[in-house]
């Protein structure tokens, strides 16, 4: 018999290690629990070096950051008037990083309420499934089974708003990259900084610019953006697939004169 390895990640102890302990009772699952996202993270790391590699990750999506994590979470989305919208909890963010760090174990996130907008985000993460923390125990197992035969399970009451949330968020997408595009390459170079986090002075270092030009070019990639900041202008960059600059290699070297380009 082939057995099936869970892993439950929720930061409510109680919770988990029931739902670890009912899982368990099934001949063909072994299960453990994890209370946080970097201690999931661990258990990963820990059975893949031993060759008993986790199949299914159960995630809450409410999951607490109680530390950063090693990878990227999702990017938001934002709402009308350009402002990013809240970053998503630690749960989601987890899914996304086993996408490309552990990239052959299915994920299900565990909600505690239907939320089309969340359930969205958790598919464009990577999550193969959405389901309510009150489901029954046999309907959670055909979930969990049905992921491993590369199924993607939500509840149908979710499927309308969750492909109203997805064709917004490609629409969106589209129209933020039709904007990017209307970029020279070197605001296209500053966006690139601003999408990590780096501050006019960085940018002017990295960039071998004036700080004065590299303000001409932040003000230009917001007119052209059509937003008012720089938090916006992320926001939509991300939508358009616009990845950050390589933070490690932005420092200029010493002594490096500053020009204006």
């Amino acid at each position: 018999m082939q057995r099936i390895r869970v892993l439950v990640v929720d930061d409510h102890r109680i919770f988990a290690e029931s739902l670890a302990a009912a899982l368990a009772a099934e001949q063909d699952v072994d299960v453990a629990a994890a209370g946080s996202a970097p201690a999931a993270l661990r258990n990963l790391e820990r059975a893949a070096a031993e060759g008993r590699r986790f199949d299914v990750v159960l995630a809450d999506a409410e999951l607490a950051a109680v530390a950063p994590l090693p990878a990227v979470p999702p990017q938001p989305t934002a709402g009308r008037d350009g402002a990013p919208r809240p970053a998503p909890a630690a749960g989601i963010a987890l899914v996304s990083g086993l996408r490309t760090s552990h990239p052959y174990v299915r994920t299900v996130v565990l909600a505690e309420r239907d939320d089309p907008r969340r359930a969205a985000a958790a598919l464009q993460a990577g999550a193969s499934g959405w389901v309510a923390k009150d489901c029954s125990l046999s309907r959670l197992l055909a979930v969990i089974r049905g992921v491993l035969r590369d199924e993607t399970h939500l509840p149908p009451a979710l499927l309308t708003g969750v492909l109203r949330e997805l064709t917004a968020a490609r629409r969106h997408r589209t129209e933020s990259e039709r904007l990017v595009e209307t970029l020279t390459p070197r605001e296209r170079e500053v966006l690139r900084c601003m999408v990590a986090g780096l501050g006019r002075k960085a940018v002017a270092e990295r960039l071998f610019l004036s700080p004065h030009t590299v303000r001409t070019h932040m003000q230009n990639v917001l007119g052209k953006l059509g937003v008012h900041s720089t938090l916006a202008a992320v926001a939509l960059a991300r939508r358009a697939g616009v990845g950050p600059a390589e933070v490690e290699q932005a420092a200029a070297p010493l002594g490096a004169p500053v020009g204006v380009r």
